[in-house]
């Protein structure tokens, strides 16, 4: 691609949450967006005209990330999406951030709420991944999402932080294959921030919100322009030889 040419990213379950701030943080600095999401239709409707706003284009297409097997449709979607609307075959950028948030302790943890977490924090990440290389351009960047939970422990989240882990040896693993392609894969692990993630819990909680600040450097919570913008930051040619890192964005929480 010529340098001039417009970057085109998919960010995955980007209706609401740090998806929506990653997409429009792109946007902003230029970046054209296929925004996926599963049930919120009018939600991802207004985030793609808060980017058509903001100068830039966009497109949303459902995706329901725990389903393997709707996959080869989606990416048959991407298709016809990126020829219609770019007059092109590839994207440059894939975020892959949809995720749900499940609270048990180790436990009471079901084999249902491992099973959905897996199937979309990890089984659909690998699958979905492997299925839109074909449409990544050479010399584009994969960033995986992560979780500060799978550098520190609290009570509640072993499986969902399980999976985070597992993406972070993943991360590794894609960057090292893909190499011969130029191809650069990064993990950012958010700490916690106020979005209506697991309920809006670190949000509209005081008591825990309160607490996550006083074990945090900065001594706030988390904000999605927090994340958003590390995100854009990663897909930037300022940090085109970062490859294969972890990068936690928390602010400094439980050093």
């Amino acid at each position: 691609m010529t340098k001039d040419k417009t970057k085109i990213a998919l960010v995955t379950g980007a209706s609401r949450g740090l998806g929506k701030n990653t997409a429009l943080t792109l946007a902003r600095k230029g970046v054209d967006i296929i925004v996926t999401y599963h049930n919120s239709d009018e939600e991802a409707k207004s985030v793609v005209s808060a980017i058509a706003d903001i100068g830039a284009k966009a497109v949303a297409l459902q995706l329901d990330t725990s389903n393997t097997k709707t996959f080869d449709g989606f990416v048959e979607q991407v298709k016809q999406s990126l020829k219609d609307n770019w007059q092109t075959e590839h994207f440059d950028f894939l975020v892959n951030n949809a995720g749900v948030g499940v609270h048990a302790s180790f436990a009471d943890t079901t084999e249902d709420d491992f099973d959905r977490l897996m199937n979309i924090h990890l089984k659909g990440v690998f699958f979905l991944t492997q299925k839109l290389l074909p449409l990544i351009n050479d010399g584009g960047r994969i960033v995986n999402i992560s979780s500060g939970l799978a550098r520190f422990a609290l009570p509640g989240y072993a499986a969902y932080a399980s999976m985070k882990g597992a993406i972070e040896v993943l991360t590794r693993y894609m960057a090292k294959e893909l190499g011969h392609r130029q191809i650069a894969v990064n993990v950012v692990a958010p700490g916690a921030i106020e979005t209506d993630f697991n309920g809006g819990a670190v949000r509209d909680n005081p008591d825990i919100n309160n607490f996550i600040a006083s074990q945090t450097a900065l001594g706030r919570v988390g904000l999605p322009d927090d994340i958003g913008g590390a995100i854009a930051s990663l897909l930037s040619e300022d940090n085109r030889w970062v490859n294969a890192q972890r990068i936690e964005v928390s602010g400094g929480q439980f050093l």
